[in-house]
């Protein structure tokens, strides 16, 4: 039996001062899933003991949510990269679609593990 779901793992680097206004962008980002994202089952944002790094933990129902999600948060993601974060990198556990992986090659900074076993 083949699995949808899709978990990433973002990461990236908050620019020097600009603690404060990575996490309002952060709380912009949240707010979309929760209104225009459906397919998205987890988006949890965490931040390293020295507040320098974010990593966002995200599960998608299918490769189609996640094109979905890039979608809808196309506007605060690019506010947040602009302005706020830097070194951007991202690991895909699953198997998604060939449209996530065009879309994927184009950002750059991305690898994928396919899954192999687990407690299901």
């Amino acid at each position: 039996m083949t699995n949808k779901k899709l978990q990433l793992s973002a990461r990236m680097k908050i620019r020097e001062g600009k603690l404060e206004g990575f996490k309002r962008q952060a709380a912009v980002c949240i707010s979309y899933v929760k209104e225009k994202d459906p397919g998205t089952l987890q988006y949890d944002w965490f931040l390293n003991s020295d507040n320098t790094e974010c990593e966002i933990r995200e599960v998608y129902e299918s490769s189609e949510a996640l094109l979905a999600h890039r979608a809808n948060l196309r506007e605060p993601l690019g506010i947040l990269f602009e302005q706020y974060a830097t070194d951007h990198s991202v690991v895909i556990y699953g198997d998604p679609s060939p449209e996530v992986m065009q879309s994927a090659a184009k950002m750059g900074g991305f690898k994928t593990y396919s899954f192999l076993q687990g407690l299901d």
